[in-house]
Formats: structure tokens, C-alpha cells, sequence
């Protein structure tokens, strides 16, 4: 996995990003998704600047089916701003890296 980024399960999910003590953007994605592939690289981009402030971690939904229905995503890449355990944001589809930007700065 990327530097800086956690890859969390179904598993881990409560422990990992439910109870984070800071905010937490949760990249839901598969390997044989196009648009999933072209975010990628701008979220290890954002950890790197904000990975001080808010934890980036990533959630493959093949491999971790029950996650992405308790939130209700139905197309990937959705990207959810998680804080103090509530859904604060939710981002679907390919986006602007200023436009995430502005999501994580809004959730600061």
C-alpha cells in the first residue's frame, strides 16, 4: 500500500476510521476501476500535504463488500469524509484535485 495511506477492511473499519481521533477521507475503489486509477495518484498527493491533519485510507470494495453498502455507494471512486465518526462530505466519481482540496479543508 502507498505511504501514508491505510488500506482498511470491513474488519478494521469501526476501529480505523469510526473511532480516528482526526478526520479521515476513505477512498472507496477497485483495481479494475479507470476513474479509481486517476484519483489515486491526486489523493497520495493531498496525504502528503495534509496527512498531518486528516488520515487517508483506502477501502477496496471487491475485497470488502459489507463497508461500501452500509454507506450506500453505488459507483466508485466515492471518496467519504468521515469525522469524529459522522459522515461529513461525500465525493463520487472523478474530481478536480482543487475540488478535493476544498473538501478537506472544509473538513478541518
Amino acid at each position: 500500500m502507498t505511504e501514508g495511506i491505510l488500506e482498511v477492511e470491513d474488519s478494521s473499519f469501526d476501529t480505523d476510521v469510526l473511532t480516528a481521533d482526526k478526520p479521515v477521507l476513505v477512498d472507496f475503489w477497485a483495481p479494475w476501476c479507470g476513474p479509481c486509477k486517476a484519483i489515486g495518484p491526486i489523493v497520495e498527493e493531498l496525504s502528503k500535504t495534509f496527512g498531518d491533519q486528516v488520515i487517508f485510507a483506502k477501502c477496496n470494495v471487491d475485497n470488502n463488500p459489507v463497508t461500501p453498502s452500509k454507506y450506500g455507494i453505488k459507483a466508485i471512486p466515492t471518496l467519504i469524509f468521515f469525522k469524529g465518526g459522522d459522515v461529513v462530505d461525500q465525493i463520487t466519481g472523478m474530481v478536480a484535485k482543487s475540488k478535493l482540496e476544498e473538501a478537506i479543508n472544509k473538513v478541518l
